[in-house]
């Protein structure tokens, strides 16, 4: 006799929520709000759908959509469905949202209204589909889509029976596509429960959190957001869109608690909160800043404007997470942390070899938040492995860093963003954190461009906050007089906006490949 019963998976968790917890708010959109039994009503009569459609456990389901009740419904149904949630960033072009969605093998698509055409227009490349889903039925619905009303009318509101084990894949997230063959992050579903449940820890969720959603829910960014927050029982706000303004103006109507965003965001809410002083933004708790390097001045800032501070957070999709708690940023502001609670990371160089305190090499991490691999792709999961002298398999990250001798990392940059100028390394990211420090950068990216003499060399780009008239080569004279020799920029060229994917991240691929005709001495 055992009185254990097995680890709930999400949807089990979620539809326990919605019994306990049923009359508390769960999902919040502009002014309508989901009660946790509305909401799990909702995605299990989506979830019934889905297999009177024919759709099985294990299909995979694509998801091109913009925020809203209709996503959140999406992405919770499939994933009480047993199905595969393949949610893609809507900024891809279409010829990447193809690879993706061919590459997945959905069975199935789903559409936001605005972008019911877009994917009926690429739809037809897509052998594998066997139905088309959107929410709207006001303004007739083109041949071969189905309502999510006709999908759940008369559906049980209970959670449907899928079969699905913990190994199962829960979602599949393609961190490229544009090119080549596209990379599908793949995590199952005990790996999604249990990276919850950590991050959840980390990040100071609990069951009275507000959390405020300003990013696609395509992205794992939101994920974090949006899984930690639901795990604990508490309530999320989903914006349509990012607006500083508006960011203000919903934490102090809802008394927000939780956020998660990219540096750019809290960049510009820092700005905007300095037009309004009397914005009190105390009930923020927790707030959590990935995607790109949160830079020492930016940092200061936030804690300035908020109680809180702000935890940064390193991490892939894949499943490599440290964070830097609030309460050790002081005297350490360049550092992403130390490890995720269960997770281990170790340094090695060039020749895989450990690497000792403060040297520098590849990010390497194991731990139970790590995915199980690459969706089809056994060439990238071999090429992310690294295996120790004990035989024990480690994720490699393709980013450079080193940890000190409390244990805390710091970034260094990306391997494939280093600059190799006349035999040194240089690192981007060091360059970046001198220039941003100038008073009329607001944002700012350094490449490495051809040159004669060096093979390569750093040229900066920068974005000059509004109205400053700041002469280029000023500027570079103040970087190059507080960075190394063989770090001084060869130019810096005023743009008007750095290219970012909607995690924040600087496109240097892009910047590389528009500026790849210029030659420098």
């Amino acid at each position: 006799m055992s009185f254990t019963t097995p680890s709930p998976l999400l949807p089990e968790i979620f539809a326990l929520h919605g019994k306990w917890r049923g009359v508390d708010p769960a999902v919040v959109v502009a002014d309508q709000v989901w009660t946790w039994r509305e909401f799990t009503a909702a995605a299990h009569q989506f979830a019934h759908g889905l297999h009177t459609l024919g759709i099985e456990p294990r299909d995979r389901v694509g998801l091109l959509m913009t925020n809203g009740f209709a996503m959140v419904q999406a992405i919770f149904g499939c994933m009480a469905a047993g199905a595969v949630v393949v949610p893609l960033n809507t900024a891809v072009s279409d010829a990447a949202a193809v690879n993706m969605l061919r590459d997945a093998g959905v069975r199935a698509v789903v559409a936001s209204d605005d972008l019911m055409s877009r994917l009926d227009a690429i739809a037809g490349q897509i052998d594998s589909i066997a139905c088309k889903l959107m929410p709207a039925v006001d303004h007739g619905l083109a041949a071969g889509w189905t309502s999510f009303a006709q999908t759940c009318a008369g559906q049980p509101e209970t959670l449907p029976p899928s079969g699905v084990t913990g190994s199962d894949f829960i979602n599949i997230i393609y961190s490229s596509g544009t090119t080549g063959v596209p990379k599908g992050i793949g995590h199952d579903h005990a790996g999604r429960r249990d990276w919850a449940y950590d991050l959840a820890l980390a990040l100071r969720y609990h069951g009275g959190a507000r959390t405020l959603l300003t990013i696609g829910l395509y992205s794992n960014i939101s994920w974090v957001a949006m899984l930690t927050t639901l795990l604990a029982g508490g309530c999320m706000y989903v914006a349509s869109q990012f607006d500083e303004d508006a960011f203000i103006d919903l934490v102090l109507r809802h008394r927000i608690t939780h956020t998660a965003m990219v540096p750019i965001q809290f960049q510009r809410v820092i700005e905007a909160l300095s037009r309004r002083p009397n914005a009190d933004m105390s009930t923020m708790q927790a707030m959590m800043s990935c995607g790109s390097p949160l830079r020492e001045p930016l940092k200061r800032a936030i804690f300035q404007h908020f109680d809180c501070g702000v935890i940064e957070l390193y991490g892939l999709t894949e499943g490599i997470i440290t964070t830097l708690e609030t309460e050790h940023a002081e005297g350490r502001w360049a550092s992403v942390g130390r490890p995720l609670l269960g997770t281990d990371i170790c340094i090695v160089d060039a020749n895989d070899r450990r690497l000792p305190v403060n040297e520098s090499g590849e990010i390497c991490a194991r731990g139970r938040i790590a995915m199980p691999g690459y969706w089809r792709r056994d060439d990238a999961n071999l090429a992310a492995t690294y295996v120790d002298e004990e035989g024990l398999v480690w994720l490699r990250s393709g980013d450079i860093g080193y940890v000190d001798s409390e244990g805390f990392l710091y970034i260094v940059d990306r391997k494939k963003d280093m600059i190799l100028s006349g035999g040194q390394n240089i690192y981007p990211q060091d360059i970046e954190a001198v220039a941003a420090g100038h008073p009329a950068v607001f944002d700012v990216a350094v490449i490495g461009l051809p040159s004669a003499r060096w093979g390569e060399t750093p040229v900066g780009l920068a974005v000059l906050r509004d109205g400053d008239d700041t002469d280029a080569l000023e500027i570079k004279q103040w970087v190059n007089e507080r960075v190394g020799k063989q770090q001084r920029l060869a130019d810096l060229i005023p743009v008007d906006a750095l290219p970012r994917n909607p995690n924040g991240k600087i496109l240097k691929r892009e910047l590389r490949e528009e500026y790849k005709d210029r030659h420098y001495a």
